[in-house]
């Protein structure tokens, strides 16, 4: 006989995982929370734009909105400058008049925008969800396991820590701390150069693809002086002596944009579209890179279209939102995605035109939602580490 036990108006408690895919928890050893507060306009409101225009116009000097080159047109079109996020925090900076920073990007973007800025202007994402995979790759707790781990190894005090634009507060803060430098994937070269003339090593975080790329071939490093640190393996699975033969520590972090890039999908489009240019952004792996024509951060993929000759094709290998909206600026010249895989940043896709609206309607009624500030301690290191870069020759 099978016996059953019913339970009747039994509300089980769910567990913390459970809530935070629901949206209904934060993780607080993440980058970001998950909360939004308020309601959302619909997506369907046919007077969103309206909304939108009518709301900024209010504030008027009082807003100032930052947009990503990875965000939706739909943000785009309100969003007073464009670029990459080191560049629309120093352009943050730069309007001192404005009370109220919109940033349209992701977390660490905002906090930047807030370290950068002076303390009478707020910071406001309209998305808390809105995070970075990368980023969320290294917390300060595993950071500072890392350096003990170098402590252990005898090669700490030898290391200069240089951590990419796309990190959090945190790991700005630490590389402060420890004499080390940001840098962008523009300058990545500049900033290992300088950290090279500083110690022996260097441990650079977050992304590994941007520093093996960089190193190897720009810097004429070998892949046998880079060694991977995996923040959950003991010992980072390295032993102590490749450690101490190493001259590039990377970070396992990745892009989950860019690291889904392939060989194959440079193959296959060079199969496809004859005569094809690939151009792919540094943050993918590295026989992707080796096997492009170009390489270049954001603004050279952008300002490499705007140079390219009438009637010439590319494919370009970067966030999908950037590349439909360069093929639309440039109908002369056929521009493609890299891979047939759709592949939008799905975290900086959280800022859309509700959210947006959202934002700009509660500051126009005087309520500041999702404000972004980093504490006085993180800020101190982490511009420390900000301004070592901004001082590179």
């Amino acid at each position: 006989m099978t016996t059953t036990t019913e339970t009747h108006g039994v509300d089980p408690t769910p567990s913390p995982l459970a809530l935070l895919l629901l949206g209904r928890e934060a993780d607080p050893n993440s980058e970001r929370g998950v909360e939004c507060p308020g309601d959302l306009p619909a997506a369907s409101d046919p007077d969103l734009v309206a909304r939108a225009r009518a709301a900024k116009e209010k504030l008027g000097d009082r807003v100032f909105i930052l947009g990503h080159h990875y965000q939706r047109d739909e943000v785009i079109e309100f969003a007073d400058v464009t670029g990459d996020s080191f560049k629309l925090a120093r352009d943050a900076a730069a309007r001192p008049e404005a009370e109220y920073i919109v940033f349209c990007g992701v977390h660490f973007m905002a906090e930047s925008a807030d370290i950068l800025t002076s303390e009478r202007q707020q910071v406001v994402l309209p998305d808390l969800a809105a995070g970075c995979s990368m980023a969320d790759m290294a917390t300060a707790e595993q950071v500072a396991e890392c350096w003990d781990v170098l402590t252990d190894a005898g090669v700490a005090d030898v290391t200069v820590p240089v951590s990419y634009m796309n990190s959090s507060a945190d790991i700005k803060a630490f590389t402060g701390k420890h004499g080390g430098t940001i840098c962008t994937s523009s300058n990545a070269k500049r900033a290992l150069e300088w950290a090279f003339e500083q110690g022996q090593k260097v441990l650079f975080l977050p992304d590994q693809h941007l520093g093996r790329n960089t190193a190897v071939l720009e810097m004429g490093f070998s892949l046998e002086d880079c060694v991977l640190y995996n923040p959950h393996k003991p010992n980072g699975g390295l032993t102590a002596e490749q450690l101490r033969n190493a001259k590039m520590i990377l970070w396992r972090g990745h892009c989950s944009v860019h690291g889904r890039f392939s060989l194959d999908s440079v193959d296959e489009v060079r199969e496809r579209i004859p005569g094809v240019n690939v151009l792919v952004h540094p943050e993918c792996r590295h026989e992707v890179v080796v096997a492009a024509d170009q390489v270049g951060s954001t603004e050279y993929i952008i300002k490499a279209l705007d140079a390219a000759e009438p009637g010439s094709k590319w494919a370009i290998g970067t966030e999908l939102n950037l590349v439909r909206r360069l093929a639309k600026a440039h109908p002369d010249k056929e521009v493609v995605f890299l891979d047939r895989t759709v592949c939008f940043c799905s975290t900086m896709n959280r800022i859309d035109l509700p959210h947006l609206v959202w934002a700009l309607e509660s500051l126009a009624e005087g309520r500041v939602p999702n404000v972004i500030t980093v504490d006085a301690e993180t800020e101190k290191y982490a511009k420390a580490a900000l301004d070592r870069m901004l001082a590179l020759p």
